[in-house]
């Protein structure tokens, strides 16, 4: 059976981990992005994203099917455009349909404002990212300063509800480098730094429970300060031990390790 393939045409797709609308939100696809197909109900689709592999379930009324040509020209876009604002717009020229795109909403081939979707042509109004800012470490702390304040949400991955991991994988996303979904996923990847005190901003940094399991992710900026979301995107300091909660003058989450994505 040839492979199906699909791409959210909404600013937001919540993502399940049953076929259910009680079910968990494990995740979210954000405008622009695509998946693949792999078992179809009546009311639900089994996709994964091509982001970073993560398997879920999707409303089948929110499905947008792509053919496998535009979904083979998407894998090989390897610097795709993502959206820099809190919200922009995504016009269809057809009928001239308005679309809110988020922040780290992707944007398929545009180019001089416009990008496609199939054979759909939208003219996007706000700012997106340049190719010559890829792996630009300053504009990945800035894109996520972005989301201060924003309120934790599981499985959230956009500005209005985000959870750590969530931050993390978009943040980098905006900047050309797609990392795993989740926290313990994310802290294979990279190098590690013995010290704290060897850490740059950008890096990542990596929390256990007591059991020995990453539960939590932040990003590192400057003076051992770290940005992450915890209740709200929120920025604490950190040291050896971990984060440290100034509102309860106690450590909130215990280091496991400090990653570098980016040489």
């Amino acid at each position: 059976m040839a492979s199906e393939f699909g791409i959210s045409t909404l600013s937001v797709i919540p993502c399940r981990a049953e076929p259910a609308d009680s079910a968990e939100q494990v995740s979210q696809i954000l405008f622009g992005e695509y998946y693949e197909v792999k078992e179809k109900r009546k009311k639900w689709i089994r996709i994964v994203c091509a982001i970073d592999g993560y398997g879920c379930w999707i409303d089948s009324k929110q499905h947008h099917p792509i053919d496998m040509k535009f979904a083979e020209r998407l894998q090989k876009q390897k610097f795709i455009p993502t959206s820099l604002e809190m919200a922009g717009l995504a016009i269809k020229d057809s009928d001239q349909s308005i679309t809110p795109i988020l922040l780290g909403s992707s944007l398929p081939f545009l180019n001089d404002g416009k990008f496609k979707i199939g054979k759909e042509v939208y003219s996007f109004e706000g700012q997106a990212q340049l190719r010559a800012e890829k792996k630009n470490t300053h504009l990945l702390v800035q894109n996520a300063m972005m989301y201060m304040n924003t309120p934790y949400l599981w499985g959230g991955r956009h500005p209005f509800g985000i959870d750590c991991s969530g931050i993390v994988q978009v943040c980098y996303k905006m900047i050309g480098l797609n990392l795993p979904r989740d926290a313990y996923e994310q802290a294979s990847v990279g190098n590690a730094l013995s010290f704290i005190e060897e850490s740059q901003p950008g890096d990542l940094a990596f929390f256990d429970n007591a059991e020995g399991k990453i539960i939590h992710v932040g990003m590192l900026l400057e003076d051992n300060y770290i940005i992450h979301a915890s209740g709200k995107v929120r920025i604490d300091r950190i040291d050896h031990q971990g984060i440290y909660d100034n509102e309860h003058s106690d450590y909130s989450h215990r280091l496991r390790i400090i990653k570098r994505i980016i040489d």
